[in-house]
């Protein structure tokens, strides 16, 4: 036991004086989580906008000042005809441009209608329908709420409310992504490349032939990045709290389990990885593209699952984070308990183990 402690320190302190391995443990983590929780969101914030007003109103300048206020919609310049539209479109700077028809006010208390055109620029279509959402929603909660004694007779009207992320936060939604992302490349990727290290060196087979036993000498290489990779999660999950307030309904400690069955999952996959790789490249190699761009595209990050075309739906279901970022989502914003999550940390634990498996199975058939 103390000849494995020795070890497990030795491997600390290796991993501690080496700089490159400090920062992509704790560096890149950090900055990763500020820069996509800044950077990456779905909402919209002063658009710039165009408009074209033939009526020169009240009420279409009402208009204009409620949508200039929302803070979603910034005024590039007024229009003199409709053939600049296409002209500012090509500039690349506007993205929406409002035409209020002739004699808007007067249409509007005669006949109880007035036109209003929103062209939006659909090079994003994304973009572009979200612009045309929030424009059409502000000129309506405008006549709604300004013009109620033009109502017609029989007239619907639906009250929405958002639960678990009322103020449509977009980094509610990617925090925990950027977790589960963060936690399984550094997870998977350090521990290959630590147990490839030594077989590329030639220090493998030192390491055999001493008093440890196999299983000791990759406990010994896990154990180090499974405490640094539980601080990393810690820190993320401070930081998404405090710095970009993203709520934590649920239990802290199932929180923390459910973190640490991840981050084991992920450095058996990192152990899986060691024993297919030869070099240090090819073990980064597997890593970074094999389990980035899958996690990203296909966990559920940033694309809903439901969107994708069934093949893709059906392999979405071997990627760990898919199943994390559920759980995840669930115990953060949702504040349930294990029994809504059982089956994704089953799910997790079932993955752990076949991993485990595998890679004995590959180490035991190498040594022999």
């Amino acid at each position: 036991m103390n000849r494995f402690l020795g070890f497990v320190k030795k491997e600390f302190y290796h991993i501690f004086r080496d700089a490159r391995t400090m920062i992509i443990l704790f560096g890149i983590p950090i900055a990763q989580l500020l820069l996509f929780g800044t950077v990456i969101t779905n909402e919209i914030k002063d658009a710039h906008i165009a408009i074209y007003d033939q009526s020169k109103d009240e009420v279409t300048q009402e208009i204009t000042t409620k949508l200039l206020s929302s803070g979603y919609f910034v005024l590039d310049q007024y229009l003199e005809s409709t053939a600049d539209i296409e002209a500012i479109f090509k500039k690349g700077k506007v993205r929406e441009v409002l035409v209020f028809e002739a004699g808007f006010a007067q249409s509007l208390e005669k006949e109880g209608k007035a036109k209003v055109q929103v062209i939006a620029d659909a090079s994003d279509p994304n973009v572009g329908k979200l612009l045309a959402n929030y424009t059409s929603g502000i000129i309506n909660d405008y006549m709604l709420k300004e013009m109620g004694e033009m109502q017609l007779p029989m007239q619907i009207k639906p009250e929405v409310r958002m639960y678990y992320n009322e103020g449509l936060e977009s980094v509610h939604m990617f925090v925990p992504g950027i977790m589960a992302m963060i936690l399984m490349l550094i997870s998977a990727m350090m521990t290959s490349i630590s147990i490839t290290r030594e077989k590329e060196l030639g220090t493998m087979e030192i390491l055999l032939v001493s008093p440890l036993r196999p299983v000791q000498i990759i406990l010994g290489k896990v154990a180090p990045y499974l405490g640094l990779s539980i601080i990393n999660a810690v820190v993320i999950l401070l930081i998404g709290h405090w710095v970009f307030g993203v709520p934590i309904a649920g239990s802290w400690v199932l929180l923390m389990l459910e973190s640490i069955l991840f981050i084991l999952m992920a450095l058996c996959l990192g152990i899986l990885i060691s024993t297919m790789a030869k070099t240090q490249m090819v073990a980064m190699f597997i890593s970074m593209i094999a389990l980035m761009l899958p996690t990203i595209l296909l966990s559920g990050f940033i694309f809903p699952i439901e969107n994708m075309p069934v093949p893709l739906q059906i392999l979405s279901h071997a990627m760990p984070p898919r199943w994390f970022i559920v759980i995840l989502k669930n115990i953060m914003l949702k504040g349930t308990g294990l029994l809504y999550v059982w089956k994704e940390t089953l799910i997790l634990l079932g993955m752990a183990v076949l991993f485990t498996a595998i890679a004995v199975k590959k180490f035991k058939t190498r040594l022999e």
